[in-house]
C-alpha cells in the first residue's frame, strides 16, 4: 500500500510537471543572453513577495507556512504561530533565521519561540529562502540554509509631492478552532522622512482533526471536556506591534525600527508544557549608504524576551498542593554587523564584513506547592548562560562572461560559550555543593568553551542561453551547539529531563558539555529550463548530498557517562553525543501557462514535489522528524478581479524514523484545498476551504500528542501522533486608503 501511494505521488506529480518539460524540448529560437548581474545574494535565491503572500494571510497567522510552497521546504508543527522550518531535512537552530536583519534565538527548554513566532504574517514585505548553498555573508553557526524575512521596505513621497499618507486594515475568520484576527497599518512621509506603524492581533481556539483520535473525556483530572476529536493545547493568541522612522539623503538610508510582542498564551499539542507568556522588544538601528566604490550597511539591535511557561486549560494543573509548574526564562540578543560591497571592477565586486551578537539567558522554576519534588528552592536550570559569536567573511563575485558567474566565500567565526552554577529544588536533586552529586558534579566542571568554525563556499552559474541555466557548487559550513544542547544538566529526575525537549518527541533529555560544533560538506544544484521570458513556463530540479561531522543527535544517556534511570510510559530519557549524518534527496518544481483567453482568462498549472533521505549513519537508523516523499498540485485561473485556486496535497507514509527516539509512524494522505480571491480598488476579499473534503490524517512532523492529562508524569500514552486540521472555512478582507 505504501510502494502504491508512493508511486501515485510520483506519477501524479511528475505527469503534471510534464508540460513544463515537454516546452522546453521544442525548438526554441536562441536568443543571445543578457548580461548577468551579480548581486550580493546567492545564485539565484527564491523571494517570496508580499503580492503572493496575500493569498494566505487568511489562512494562516504563522509566517512559517508562507514557506510551505518553497521547494525543500518542510514545517515542523508546534503551537499556531511558532511552526519550525526544515531545510533539506535540517531545521532549527541548523538554519540562520533572520527577521528583519536580526539573528534571534529561542529562549526556551521548548524552543516555543522561534524566530519567525515575532513577526505576524500580515506584517512581512518579503520572504528570502536560500535552500541550496547560502553565501557566508548571509550564513554563519548553520549547516543548513539561510531564511531572512523582512518588513516592507520605508516609504517615502515622490519628487514634488509635499507628503504621502497611506494605510490598510485588514481582518480574518476561520471556522476551525474559531480563529480570528484585526490588522493596521498606516504610514505618513515626505520626501526625507518616513513613518510607519503596523498592528496586528490573532487568536485561536483549539482546531479539530477530521475524526476522533481519542476518547471524549475530561481533559485532565482538574479540567474541563474536551472532544474526541479536539486537539488539546492548541489555542492560542499573538499580539504584535511595530513602529518605524527612516530617514534617507543622497543614496543614504537610516532607518530605526521599535518592535514588540505579547503573546499571553500558546498551546503547544506536542509538548508537555504550554506557553503562559512571551513578551519580545526589540529596537533594531539600520544604515545603508551607496558610494562611487559600492555600498556600505550597517546594523546594530537589540531584543529582550521574558518567556514563560506552565500546563494550559488542557493539562492537569495540580498535583498534590503543587499549583502547577512555574517556569522562566530570560533571553538578552545583541547584535551588530558591518558590510561593504566593493566593486573592484566591471567583473569583480568583493564583499567583506564582520558580525558580532552577544546573547545572554537565564532559565529558572519558582517552587511550587510544600513537597520536595518542587519545592522549597528555585530550581536553575540555567544560569547565566553566555553565548558570544564574533565572525568575519569575505565573497568574491566574477562575471568571467555574460554566461559564467562564480562566487567564492569564507567565513571565520569564534563562538564562546559559558554558563553558571546551577541547583535543583531541594536536597534530592543533590547538594550542588558537592561534587560527587548531580549538581554538584556539573558546577565542579570547567563549563567554558571556544569553537574556532570555518565556512567555505565555491558556486558557479552558467546560463548558456535565454531558456536555461545551471548552478550549483560546494559548501562547508559548522554550527556550534545551543545553550541547552550543552548546559541541561538534571539526569536524575524524568520529570525535569520531559522539561528539557525541543523537539516535540515527549522524551526526557540531558545535555552533555562535550559536545563538538556540527560540520556539513554540501553539494548542491539546480537546473533550470524557462521561457525566454520566464514567465510563461519553467522547470527546475535540484539534487543534493550532505555529510554532516559531528551531527548532534539523541543517545542513550549510558553512552555518555549518564545515569538517566528508566521510565515505564513508553518514552525514554535521552541525552545527546556527536555522531555522524548523512543526507540526500532531490527537489522538482515547476509552473505552466495552459490557457490565456478573454473569456476566461489565464489558466496555469504549477507543481512541487519534494524527497529527502536522511540517516545517522552511526547508528543506521533514521533522522529525527524528516517529511516523506510529498508533492503539491495547484491549479490557478485568474481573470481581471478574480483569482481562483484549486490545490492537491500529497504525503507519502512516514516509515524511516528514528529508532532511539521511538518515533510514531505516520501514513499517506491527500488533501484538497480551494481559495479565491477578488481585488476591486483599494479592497481584497479571500476565501477558501483547508481539507475541503475533511480527511483525516496525522502530521508527519507533527511529534507526540501530549496536549492534555498530566504531562508532568505517567499521565500520557506514547502512541498517538497529532493529527492534522480538519475542514475549515476562512475568509478574510483588506482595506486599502
Amino acid at each position: 500500500m505504501q510502494t502504491q501511494f508512493k508511486q501515485h505521488i510520483l506519477a501524479t506529480s511528475i505527469a503534471a510537471l510534464l508540460p513544463c518539460a515537454a516546452v522546453q524540448a521544442q525548438e526554441l529560437p536562441l536568443q543571445k543572453p543578457s548580461e548577468v548581474v551579480i548581486h550580493a545574494e546567492k545564485i539565484p535565491a527564491p523571494n517570496i513577495d508580499g503580492v503572493t503572500q496575500k493569498s494566505a494571510l487568511a489562512a494562516t497567522s504563522d509566517v512559517a507556512t508562507l514557506l510551505r510552497d518553497v521547494p525543500g521546504v518542510s514545517l515542523y508543527f508546534a503551537g499556531g504561530v511558532s511552526s519550525l522550518p526544515a531545510i533539506h531535512g535540517l531545521a532549527d537552530d541548523r538554519l540562520r533565521i533572520q527577521v528583519d536583519g536580526m539573528n534571534l534565538i529561542s529562549a526556551c527548554a521548548n524552543h516555543m519561540n522561534p524566530p519567525l513566532s515575532y513577526i505576524d504574517p500580515t506584517q512581512v514585505g518579503s520572504i528570502q529562502v536560500l535552500t541550496g548553498i547560502a553565501p557566508v555573508s548571509t550564513g554563519g553557526d548553520s549547516i543548513g540554509g539561510t531564511i531572512k524575512v523582512n518588513s516592507p521596505e520605508p516609504e517615502f513621497a515622490a519628487a514634488g509631492q509635499s507628503t504621502l499618507l497611506k494605510g490598510q486594515a485588514g481582518s480574518f475568520y476561520r471556522s476551525n478552532g474559531n480563529a480570528k484576527g484585526v490588522n493596521f497599518a498606516a504610514t505618513y512621509a515626505t520626501e526625507i522622512w518616513s513613518l510607519n506603524y503596523t498592528g496586528a492581533i490573532a487568536e485561536s481556539g483549539n482546531y479539530h482533526a477530521a475524526n476522533d483520535f481519542k476518547a471524549a473525556k475530561l481533559a485532565a483530572a482538574d479540567k474541563a471536556w474536551i472532544a474526541g476529536d479536539e486537539v488539546g493545547s492548541s489555542r492560542y493568541k499573538s499580539e504584535n506591534q511595530s513602529l518605524s522612522v527612516a530617514m534617507r539623503n543622497a543614496g543614504q538610508l537610516l532607518e530605526l525600527r521599535i518592535g514588540t510582542q505579547n503573546i499571553p498564551y500558546q498551546g503547544f499539542p506536542n509538548q508537555r508544557m504550554d506557553m503562559t507568556g512571551n513578551n519580545s522588544e526589540q529596537v533594531n538601528l539600520r544604515y545603508k549608504s551607496q558610494y562611487d566604490w559600492g555600498m556600505l550597511e550597517a546594523r546594530l539591535y537589540n531584543e529582550h524576551t521574558r518567556h514563560r511557561m506552565n500546563f494550559g486549560d488542557d493539562k492537569q494543573f495540580w498535583y498534590g498542593n503543587a499549583p502547577g509548574m512555574p517556569m522562566d526564562t530570560e533571553g538578552k540578543n545583541t547584535g551588530a554587523l558591518i558590510k561593504a560591497d566593493l566593486m573592484l571592477s566591471e567583473r569583480d565586486k568583493l564583499s567583506v564584513g564582520t558580525e558580532y551578537q552577544r546573547y545572554r539567558m537565564n532559565d529558572w522554576w519558582i517552587a511550587s506547592g510544600t513537597g520536595m519534588m518542587m519545592a522549597p528552592n528555585t530550581f536553575v536550570n540555567i544560569a547565566d548562560g553566555q553565548r558570544d559569536r564574533l565572525g568575519v567573511f569575505a565573497e568574491w563575485y566574477a562575471s568571467w562572461t555574460p554566461q559564467w558567474v562564480t562566487q567564492l566565500g569564507l567565513r571565520y567565526e569564534s563562538v564562546k560559550m559559558n554558563s553558571g552554577n546551577v541547583a535543583g529544588y531541594s536536597s534530592m536533586y543533590g547538594n550542588p555543593a558537592l561534587p560527587s552529586s548531580v549538581p554538584g558534579a556539573f558546577n565542579a566542571a570547567d563549563r567554558q568553551r571556544k569553537d574556532n568554525n570555518i565556512d567555505l563556499t565555491a558556486t558557479a552559474r552558467y546560463t548558456p542561453n535565454a531558456t536555461f541555466s545551471m548552478d550549483g557548487g560546494y559548501a562547508m559550513k559548522s554550527r556550534s551547539p545551543n545553550l541547552y544542547e550543552r548546559y541541561t544538566w538534571a539526569s536524575n529526575n524524568t520529570m525535569v529531563m520531559n522539561m528539557n525537549n525541543w523537539f516535540g518527541d515527549g522524551n526526557g533529555y540531558v545535555g552533555n558539555l562535550q559536545l563538538n560544533p556540527e560540520v556539513a560538506h554540501t553539494l548542491s544544484a539546480t537546473l533550470n529550463w524557462h521561457d525566454a521570458e520566464q514567465s510563461d513556463w519553467e522547470f527546475k530540479v535540484s539534487p543534493y548530498y550532505t555529510q554532516v561531522r559531528d551531527y548532534i543527535d539523541a543517545t542513550s544517556c549510558a553512552s555518555v557517562g549518564k545515569t538517566c534511570g528508566t521510565r515505564k510510559d513508553g518514552f525514554q530519557n535521552l541525552s545527546l553525543s556527536n555522531q555522524k549524518a548523512r543526507l540526500y534527496g532531490l527537489d522538482i518544481s515547476g509552473h505552466k501557462q495552459l490557457i490565456k483567453t478573454s473569456e476566461i482568462g489565464s489558466v496555469s498549472i504549477h507543481g512541487l514535489l519534494n524527497y529527502v533521505n536522511a540517516k545517522n549513519t552511526v547508528t543506521d537508523s533514521g533522522l529525527y522528524n524528516i517529511m516523506p516523499l510529498n508533492a503539491r498540485l495547484s491549479l490557478t485561473q485568474k481573470k481581471e478581479h478574480w483569482e481562483n485556486t484549486l490545490e492537491v496535497q500529497m504525503v507519502d507514509a512516514k516509515t524511516d524514523l528514528s529508532d532511539i527516539r521511538k518515533e510514531l509512524r505516520t501514513a499517506g494522505y491527500t488533501l484538497l484545498n480551494l481559495r479565491s480571491s477578488y481585488t476591486w480598488k483599494q479592497a481584497r476579499f479571500d476565501v477558501g476551504i483547508d481539507n475541503m473534503l475533511n480527511r483525516f490524517y496525522r502530521l508527519p512532523l507533527g511529534g507526540a500528542y501530549l496536549g492534555q492529562g498530566a504531562t508532568m508524569g505517567a499521565g500520557v500514552a506514547h502512541d498517538t501522533q497529532v493529527p492534522g486540521s480538519g475542514r475549515s472555512v476562512y475568509a478574510g478582507v483588506t482595506l486599502k486608503f
